[in-house]
């Protein structure tokens, strides 16, 4: 998926060729990126230091959700890292208008200067993949985009509790009526303290390729995006509780 975006990126018209950086070069190995963000200079020093990172390539700058939502589809981007508080269209609505309007859309990572900004909460319950901080190093924010891009989620469990108990989304009734077997349950409480796939085959004693199979499953009883808003989700319900780690 990563090569033939990055192809179909380099490849758009005129005002695709202006958007992309030199850094693009070969960007077929590399995951690329569209930054959406109302400030011009966060928005400028983001590009400027992320087309720096190794494996980024960034194809596309966007000033509010509008212009993220056309801008995406136009370059094709892997991966739409989105401001969440933009004019005329937030990200929590470009978010949810890129997931609904493309067979294979681009991953959304949240960007955010609080980490219990109430959009957050909205944006990832939208689709989005994962969020990041504003203030994080720019090599943990790209290295979010590249794990975000190859599938995985970028969870910091305290922040999401602390946000969903704040602002609760309406999906609280989700999980009883999802009828999950026991050992769903247990995934998704592994899932939900950051586990990683490979680690929860290791903590459940089972193969890797059981566990996507649970995780599949997981997500297709709650009706969630992916693997963060099923964590939503998870938080939301009471299912997993601080301290508590399966």
């Amino acid at each position: 998926m990563i090569g033939s975006r990055a192809s179909a990126a380099v490849a758009t018209g005129p005002a695709a060729s202006a958007a992309v950086t030199t850094d693009t070069v070969g960007a077929s190995s590399c995951t690329t990126l569209l930054i959406a963000d109302d400030d011009e200079v966060t928005r400028s020093g983001l590009r400027t230091l992320l087309a720096m990172q190794p494996g980024i390539a960034v194809v596309g700058e966007a000033a509010d959700g509008i212009e993220a939502v056309e801008r995406a589809r136009q370059l094709r981007p892997d991966v739409v890292l989105m401001d969440v508080r933009m004019p005329r269209c937030n990200g929590i609505e470009a978010t949810r208008q890129l997931l609904a309007g493309s067979a294979d859309p681009p991953k959304v990572v949240v960007i955010t200067t609080f980490e219990n900004d109430d959009y957050v909460t909205a944006a990832l319950s939208a689709g989005a993949g994962g969020f990041v901080l504003k203030r994080l190093p720019v090599p943990k924010i790209a290295e979010a985009v590249r794990v975000v891009a190859a599938g995985e989620a970028i969870l910091f469990p305290a922040a999401l509790r602390q946000m969903v108990t704040a602002r609760p989304l309406g999906s609280a009734q989700a999980l009883p009526q999802a009828a999950l077997t026991g050992r769903e349950e247990e995934v998704l409480r592994l899932m939900a303290t950051g586990r990683s796939n490979p680690d929860i085959a290791e903590t459940c004693r089972v193969s890797l390729e059981t566990v996507k199979t649970h995780v599949g499953n997981v997500l297709t009883k709650l009706g969630a995006q992916n693997r963060t808003h099923a964590v939503v989700i998870a938080y939301e319900t009471g299912l997993v509780v601080p301290g508590v780690t399966g």
